[in-house]
């Protein structure tokens, strides 16, 4: 092992990988007292030491083996470094209670007592073993198992497996717990900036308020509410304390204010104080925290390891970012899955970009929109610019069809759209493999990108701009730019290109973040998602069901 291994290897690689080890007795009375309580753990009936479940006793009992069940935490230096290293877990959103914090700290007092049993003692040291280990591994992996969350979530972090006992003792023994756990945490700015933002929010949430409702303000509008509007702006970060002539003016500045506001939001920036600005302004600030939240825990699920270069789709703002390194270089507005046919969450690589594109009628959409028309009126088909293929390839006549006959999606024919401007998939679509049949594409329907949500795909996302976006995926100037990339489109013939380089792909939900220029951004949870992720970052602690560590060996 070299002297470059990575933290986070250094305190969990052990306790959740390492091979068991036969117990070793010792004339220590708090070893003897720790190897009981292990010992006690390994029968199905007992699972709690002073109540608290313990969630990891193999782990426990392999991590105390190979110390001969000596006491990891045997000054109350050590004990009060990792005590301040779990309640610092709250600033990441996570719950110091999953890591026995409460408890810990009533036995802080009572070990410390001259009469303290080795019993008392040897409990005490594995809750706080155990603490450590519960935190590390939410802090490297997340809470929430995202695979249990979401059937169609492919991405985990899966970490090397390695034995680094030696190094776990050293991490302990140095009495740098809190810098080592602080290293676990996800290094990138939006996580870091998350954090800042839910402690903002959090300082404030005793002196927060909901602004009156009424009619809408126009710039320019004189009315008493303004300066509680002006207030609350100042004190969102949206509006700079500045003296103003005519309190009850809605001005100029406050206009901006509230335009800033609305883009943050996802509203229409418009300027004007009506009803959906206003709602959005009382949703209460307990909210808000509880959507930064998951969202930084969402952060722990996959803000580790990203390759350099990749896009990310991030659903719920319906926007699509190309990132490289920690920069987003280009963004640009995206149509997602509606509420009943969601976009799946998933990780995968643009391998190639298909120019003039026809488009297959899938079979969710044959049955639940072409059939439907096609009963009632074979010509529908012909309407919407359809050919009926049959399995020779040779076309046929939708009328000569009893469309009535089919009950699935799943018939003896092709329905297929040719290239052209009023193709379904537009001029461009961008290809990944999955399960899903899901792609990138551009979309006819340009007019839907300037709705403030945008959930009106079958699941596929469509994307403004995307001829641009071809350009910027392929990364081929001298053969591929806006020139050559015209005269195929003006050519109307399907052209498949294959990337030099694949492009990595995330599909994620964010309904909170802070932009590059620092400033939080909230979004509708358009698929009622964060309540059940929220009600999984509160649940007791359980270890996820996908493997943590590969099966190879490092050398």
């Amino acid at each position: 092992m070299t002297a470059r291994t990575p933290n986070w290897l250094l305190l969990l690689t052990l306790v959740f990988a390492a091979p068991f080890c036969a117990a070793q007795t010792t004339a220590d009375p708090v070893a003897v007292a720790i190897a009981a309580e292990l010992d006690a753990l390994m029968n199905p009936g007992v699972t709690t030491i002073h109540g608290a479940r313990i969630a990891l006793g193999e782990r426990l009992h392999e991590f105390y083996s190979r110390r001969e069940f000596r006491a990891a935490w045997s000054t109350p230096q050590l004990q009060s470094e990792l005590l301040r290293t779990i309640a610092d877990s709250e600033a990441d959103g996570l719950n110091a209670a999953d890591y026995h914090l409460p408890l810990l700290r009533e036995l802080a007092a009572q070990v410390a007592a001259p009469d303290a049993t080795a019993t008392l003692k040897a409990q005490n040291d594995i809750l706080l073993t155990e603490g450590l280990l519960r935190l590390a591994y939410h802090l490297s992996f997340g809470k929430v198992d995202a695979v249990s969350f979401d059937a169609q979530w492919n991405y985990g972090r899966v970490l090397p497996r390695t034995d680094v006992a030696q190094r776990i003792e050293e991490a302990i023994t140095s009495g740098a717990i809190y810098d080592r756990v602080a290293a676990l945490k996800p290094t990138h700015p939006l996580y870091v900036r998350m954090k800042q933002e839910l402690a903002r929010l959090r300082a404030m949430q005793s002196d927060w308020s909901a602004v009156p409702a009424g009619a809408k303000l126009e710039p320019g509008a004189h009315d008493e509410r303004v300066p509680t509007y002006r207030a609350r702006l100042v004190r969102s970060g949206d509006l700079a304390q500045a003296a103003v002539s005519d309190e009850q003016l809605y001005d100029p500045p406050l206009v901006e204010a509230v335009k800033r506001y609305q883009r943050r939001h996802g509203l229409m920036p418009d300027g004007v104080l009506g009803a959906t600005t206003v709602a959005e302004m009382n949703v209460p600030i307990a909210k808000r925290i509880e959507q930064l939240r998951i969202n930084l825990d969402r952060g722990r699920v996959v803000l580790h390891d990203l390759p350099e270069r990749f896009i990310v789709v991030n659903i719920a703002a319906y926007s699509l970012y190309l990132v490289n390194g920690q920069d987003v270089v280009w963004t640009t507005r995206v149509q997602v899955g509606k509420t009943y046919r969601k976009t799946p969450l998933f990780r995968s690589e643009i391998s190639y970009v298909v120019f003039n594109p026809t488009w297959t009628v899938p079979p969710g959409i044959l049955k639940s929109d072409i059939l439907p028309a096609a009963k009632r009126d074979p010509a529908a088909i012909t309407n919407k610019g359809l050919k009926v293929l049959a399995a020779d390839g040779s076309e046929v006549d939708p009328a000569s069809v009893d469309w009535s006959q089919f009950k699935s999606g799943h018939i003896p024919y092709t329905l297929r759209q040719d290239p052209g401007p009023k193709n379904a998939l537009g001029r461009v679509k961008l290809m990944f493999p999955n399960p899903y049949s899901v792609y990138l594409h551009d979309t006819p329907s340009q007019s839907l990108f300037e709705r403030d949500e945008r959930a009106f795909s079958s699941g596929c996302v469509r994307v403004e701009r995307a001829l641009e976006l071809a350009e910027r995926v392929l990364d081929d100037a001298p053969q591929w730019n806006p020139d050559s990339i015209a005269k195929v489109i003006t050519a109307g013939q399907t052209q498949n290109v294959t990337l030099h380089r694949k492009m990595p792909i995330l599909l994620m939900y964010w309904t909170a973040w802070v932009d590059h220029e620092g400033i939080v951004n909230f979004r509708h949870d358009v698929y009622d998602s964060d309540a059940k992720w929220a009600a999984a970052l509160d649940a007791p602690f359980m270890l996820r069901a996908q493997p943590l560590y590969s099966a190879a060996p490092v050398p």
